[in-house]
């Protein structure tokens, strides 16, 4: 049996956050912690994101973190969700993802997203000051990324005598991210794996990921549709504990609407989460799945069926790395035996 079929359908996606008063090599071993925790509890995948220009990540170079967290687990896949294809070179990208398999082969996971992960300026200097919409040439970048990789291009391609080194027989684990319907409709068309950020576009996770199954074409990517859906969960039977994760995360949102990239500080999560305008405001509008592992176990399993997908990537950004790591080992737990 393999480890896939051992492991729980369920991946992490971390950001790397930097609690308020840690350094970010602080941050980083945190990051290392939390994937020996979540290898432990029998998850399938260790993901970490790509963001720019923020004081409260440490998730800039993700596939660093991806060798780093590699070199200290053993069997739990690990990548990056992704790796924002604009920022970057086809070939580099084939070139370090190709490394990573001879590092760790039978464990690399490379997820492709279309967006900047960052704002415009940051964008614009990341890219050299290349075009307006490099969006735009997503499909044209994949199409290279996938010949690099190993599908090779025509004889009389300019490109047909480069070698993205090192040559190896596997490829990394390849999917499409997504938070529109862009992303997944690309993947189907192209035969590839798609991810759902349902944490950021919760009203069009379901119906997205449906129409990838119905609408998936075997292109020699895959032969069969694959799909999971990254979700905002954190299970505990404390309730102060999750009311303070709520509130992180509104907090969270209301700083990066307002430009501020800065940490949390902790009183300032506390006081907001037993405030009564806090309070007043919380209501269940399906984007957060928090409460008793059992509940929150039931309702990801519920998730999964309803967008028809393969895994549920769990997003459990805090200001408290202890409570994560505990929230992961609980939701596991509570997932055998609902499952």
């Amino acid at each position: 049996m393999s480890d896939v079929d051992e492991s729980l359908p369920l991946a992490v996606l971390d950001f790397v956050g930097i609690e308020h008063g840690e350094s970010p090599a602080a941050a980083i071993a945190g990051a290392v912690s939390i994937a020996q925790t979540v290898e432990a509890a029998g998850y399938r995948r260790y993901w970490v994101s790509e963001h720019h220009n923020m004081h409260s990540l440490a998730c800039s170079a993700p596939e660093l973190l991806t060798a780093h967290v590699g070199a200290l687990t053993s069997r739990i896949r690990v990548g990056a969700a992704g790796i924002m294809l604009p920022n970057h070179t086809s070939f580099k990208v084939a070139e370090l993802f190709r490394t990573l398999v001879a590092m760790y082969p039978g464990r690399i996971d490379l997820a492709l997203g279309r967006a900047p992960g960052t704002d415009p300026l940051t964008a614009h200097v990341l890219r050299r000051g290349g075009g307006a919409d490099a969006g735009a040439e997503f499909p044209h970048q994949v199409g290279e990324l996938l010949a690099f990789l190993g599908d090779g291009f025509p004889s009389d391609h300019p490109y047909a005598r480069l070698v993205a080194a090192p040559v190896v027989d596997e490829r990394p684990e390849l999917f499409v991210l997504g938070s529109s319907p862009y992303g997944p409709r690309f993947a189907a068309v192209n035969g590839l794996s798609a991810v759902f950020a349902h944490h950021m576009s919760p009203e069009l996770a379901f119906d997205a990921l449906r129409a990838y199954r119905r609408e998936f074409t075997a292109r020699g990517g895959s032969d069969r549709p694959y799909s999971a859906m990254s979700v905002l969960a954190f299970a505990s039977e404390d309730e102060e504990a999750t009311l303070d994760f709520e509130a992180a995360w509104t907090l969270t949102i209301q700083n990066i609407s307002r430009g501020v990239r800065e940490p949390l500080r902790p009183e300032d999560v506390h006081g907001f989460a037993r405030s009564e305008r806090f309070r007043a405001a919380r209501r269940d509008d399906g984007r957060m799945v928090t409460g008793e592992p059992k509940a929150v176990a039931a309702r990801l399993l519920e998730m999964k069926q309803q967008a028809q997908a393969d895994e549920i990537v769990v997003v459990t950004p805090s200001l408290d790395r202890a409570r994560r790591q505990a929230s992961f080992t609980a939701l596991a737990e509570a997932w055998r035996s609902a499952a």
